[in-house]
């Protein structure tokens, strides 16, 4: 049997009823540190998370959830013309750091979740290091737990887009195929972005990307193409 990570929201209903515009207690504490973060990723994790403190979320909104691949697309409903839509990518971050800050979408009931992780935890250490399986499975239980503290929240988890990094591409197929595969058993819905970023190699076409990784305009267009008709659903 499956283990899950219970995500402990022990509020009283009184409490939740009292508005204190304090939502500290919804964020990863200031000295948590996050595995497979690198050092610039950790330092920019803690600046993002004071950030969104600032600025917590409202009930039965629209989460863009990810690194930085999703921060970089700013301004997700004016994208796809839809008003209640909050960026929650943070640069740098890996998959164990999205698992530590999903209260904050659990507590506020998010409409629905739009999760795209996973690339650096490939890239920060070596390619082998944290091994597919686990970064596949992080990726599960972050919709798993999402799910369980949140029933009614749709989660949408994108695949993993391809880089132009041929060591990489293997082992990003690896990881898609584990999200797809368990998708009807862990009620999460998939958006395969990966098929329409990769070239006939499997890499990223090159008018997508600014750097092999990261998407230039073209692909943010492309990318908001996709999703858009899932976001209209709600």
């Amino acid at each position: 049997m499956r283990t899950f990570l219970i995500i402990s929201l022990s509020f009283k209903l009184s409490n939740c009823q009292i508005n204190t515009n304090n939502y500290s207690f919804l964020f990863p504490e200031s000295n948590l540190e996050i595995k497979y973060h690198d050092e610039w990723g950790s330092e920019n994790y803690k600046y993002e998370i004071n950030n969104f403190k600032k600025n917590p979320l409202k009930l039965n909104q629209i989460v863009f959830l990810g690194n930085s691949i999703t921060a970089e697309g700013g301004d997700w409903g004016e994208r796809l013309n839809y008003s209640s839509i909050r960026n929650r990518g943070i640069s740098g971050d890996v998959t164990d750091g999205v698992m530590a800050r999903i209260n904050e979408i659990i507590y506020f009931k998010a409409k629905a979740v739009f999760l795209l992780i996973g690339i650096n935890d490939l890239w920060n250490f070596s390619p082998d290091t944290p091994s597919s399986e686990y970064i596949g499975e992080n990726i599960i239980k972050i919709a798993e737990n999402i799910k369980i503290g949140s029933p009614k929240t749709k989660v949408y988890i994108q695949t993993i887009l391809p880089t132009s990094r041929k060591i990489y591409k293997i082992r990003i197929e690896k990881i898609n195929n584990i999200i797809k595969s368990k998708s009807s058993k862990y009620n999460y819905a998939v958006i395969d972005l990966h098929s329409h970023f990769a070239n006939q190699s499997g890499l990223i076409k090159d008018d997508l990307t600014t750097d092999g990784i990261h998407l230039n305009s073209n692909g943010y267009k492309l990318w908001a193409d996709i999703v858009k008709p899932f976001v209209a659903n709600h």
